[in-house]
């Protein structure tokens, strides 16, 4: 198991950039408005009246549906996984992603999503960097509301 993903020489004599590094970690901090939750809802064909603009009667208002933030989290890997930014075209191709949900997360509220990597190991049969991420989504109100992993699979892009 290597601690650092490295792109291809360029053939220059200088040195090769890092394409992902144990214990990098990346995140974003978003907020999902009750509409919002409600049309991804909808997006998603789930009904349940807690992801309503109004919340389910009785309820502590509208929550986001676990697809979400799941989402959400897919996402910022992604996102960030593939970018170029930095000078080095990678891209990024997620193999498999678990949550556990542990609080609800409720509409008007920020929510902290983070990754961390937590293995990178060199696969020759896939070309490419194998990727174990850790992750969460917080808030204020609930503390750690979904704890995440997931496999990716890192390349460096043509």
């Amino acid at each position: 198991m290597g601690t650092l993903a490295l792109s291809s020489d360029a053939g220059d004599g200088g040195p090769r950039k890092e394409l992902v590094q144990v214990g990098e970690t990346f995140g974003r901090t978003v907020r999902y408005g009750a509409d919002e939750i409600a049309a991804f809802a909808a997006s998603c064909h789930d009904g349940s009246p807690l992801q309503s603009a109004t919340g389910a009667e009785g309820s502590d208002g509208t929550t986001a549906s676990c697809a979400h933030t799941s989402s959400m989290l897919i996402g910022l890997a992604a996102s960030h996984l593939s970018r170029r930014n930095d000078g080095l075209a990678r891209r990024m191709t997620g193999l498999n992603f678990n949550f556990a949900f542990k609080a609800p997360i409720h509409a008007d509220e920020d929510i902290h999503l983070q990754w961390k990597v937590a293995s990178v190991q060199w696969s020759a049969r896939l070309g490419g960097y194998l990727v174990q991420l850790d992750g969460n989504a917080a808030t204020l109100r609930s503390g750690v509301a979904l704890v995440a992993r997931g496999t990716v699979l890192v390349k460096e892009a043509p």
